[in-house]
């Protein structure tokens, strides 16, 4: 198991609650996408899709914390970017 890859997976978990707390509907489409690829991971443990889509849902709370401050832990932005900047790709 690699703990990095696995630190990603529950950074994409946070930002998943954290874009549905915000319940607009321009961040479905990434959250079903994310949520589906927390799921591949959980089978075939290749983080591709948690970078990628993490890398998207990263931008958007950024913009989303912008807009409302009170609306977006602090804590799921910086734990979402230390797991995108220490992404493994085994």
């Amino acid at each position: 198991m690699n703990l990095i890859n696995e630190k990603l997976k529950k950074s994409c978990e946070e930002a998943v609650i954290a874009l549905q707390k915000l319940e607009q509907d321009e961040y479905t489409e990434v959250v079903s996408k994310l949520e589906w690829c927390i799921g591949s991971y959980s089978f075939d443990k290749n983080p591709s899709g948690l970078h990628e889509y993490g890398k998207k849902s990263l931008s958007l709370l950024k913009a989303a914390k912008e807009k409302h401050p009170r609306k977006v832990s602090k804590k799921v932005i910086e734990s979402l970017e230390k797991s995108i900047s220490g992404f493994n790709q085994n």
